[in-house]
């Protein structure tokens, strides 16, 4: 039987530094592969007649949903609708906005077990070596993750050292939406540690302050370069204005390479200039994304949370001691929030807001 493949790589989330185990598909089956497969192993059953069947399921799997039946296979998956909505009245509609809407799918038990009882894995050598981006720190908020253009970013990992006055060899901030700068202001360079005065190239709109971090050098006189990223995304400081005024500007917020913000602040009660972070954390479990207001310090103030499910205007109410009461805020795009905290940030977003009243 053909072992599954799969190979280490860096954690980047935890200090200090752990490694997961990757699987490394060797290829990816479509529909006519599955087929094929499936008629090579029933000669009667020609390639043409499985692949319309198995479209076929397909379509009727969704008719069956939409009819709001469960659709369980016993021996592999259940299919089902989920609605991942908070309402605040047990006779409010559900919102016209139809992302609330959630298509699940679970194995069933005995599949994931005889998984499990017939597996076989084969290891996979370590890829070339590189440079391991395994953190990135601000020294002046002493933040993980955060790009601050007034202060020192700190990347700490393995086969880091670089000469930035060699040709092909240097430390690159891009934008995911625009923009690239390659930096050229640093403190002590090695193998473990890189401090880099950040030049922090803009991006076409103001809410994109999300960027990646890379590293390219050389390990020997004629070898051909190697580059490391950081893998998870870094974002600078947002700056919200004018406060004061009845109607302040509105400021797009926790977005990543959008052209639209996923979330709009549209005012608050502020009665000093003041620096706090908003954070998104992402229940798998209730299905929703539940908003703080924090302090500059990791496990220090944080405000009420506030549970949300979809579009629409909320109020995140400030914490102990801070000018910051509350602040206004308008989900534009949930599932587009939900995704890119999913895929890109381990469950947990945080922007740094700088909000003042003028």
């Amino acid at each position: 039987m053909s072992k599954v493949q799969w190979r280490p790589y860096v954690n980047a989330l935890t200090k200090p530094r752990s490694y997961g185990a990757r699987v490394m598909p060797k290829e990816t089956i479509d529909y006519a592969g599955m087929a094929r497969i499936i008629s090579e192993k029933n000669p009667l059953w020609s390639a043409d007649l499985v692949e319309s069947i198995l479209r076929a399921w397909d379509e009727e799997l969704l008719n069956q949903l939409l009819q709001g039946n469960q659709v369980s296979f016993e021996n592999t998956l259940t299919y089902h609708l989920s609605l991942a909505v908070r309402l605040d009245s047990v006779d409010q509609p559900l919102p016209t906005d139809k992302s609330f809407v959630k298509v699940m799918a679970f194995p069933a038990r005995d599949f994931v077990e005889r998984v499990r009882q017939q597996v076989e894995f084969e290891r996979l050598p370590p890829t070339e070596k590189a440079p391991v981006l395994a953190g990135a720190e601000d020294t002046v908020w002493n933040l993980d993750n955060v790009l601050n253009p007034q202060g020192l970013l700190r990347l700490t990992g393995t086969d880091l050292l670089f000469d930035p006055h060699k040709q092909g060899e240097q430390c690159l901030i891009t934008g995911t939406r625009s923009g690239s700068t390659i930096q050229s202001r640093f403190g002590p360079v090695s193998n473990t540690e890189v401090l880099v005065m950040p030049d922090v190239p803009p991006q076409d709109d103001p809410w994109n302050n999300e960027y990646r971090v890379s590293i390219t050098t050389h390990y020997t006189e004629h070898g051909s370069p190697r580059t490391g990223a950081f893998a998870r995304p870094l974002r600078t400081p947002l700056t919200l204005t004018n406060f004061s005024h009845p109607n302040p500007p509105e400021h797009g917020i926790l977005t990543g390479s959008a052209a639209a913000p996923n979330v709009t602040v549209t005012g608050g009660s502020l009665s000093a200039n003041s620096t706090v972070r908003v954070e998104v954390m992402q229940d798998l479990q209730q299905e929703e994304l539940v908003f703080r207001l924090l302090d500059m310090n990791e496990g220090g103030a944080a405000g009420a949370a506030l549970a949300v499910t979809h579009n629409g205007d909320f109020v995140l109410s400030g914490f102990a001691g801070s000018p910051l009461t509350s602040l206004n805020l308008t989900v534009n795009d949930y599932t587009g929030l939900w995704e890119m905290i999913r895929t890109d940030y381990g469950g947990r977003l945080v922007d740094i807001l700088q909000i003042t009243t003028a």
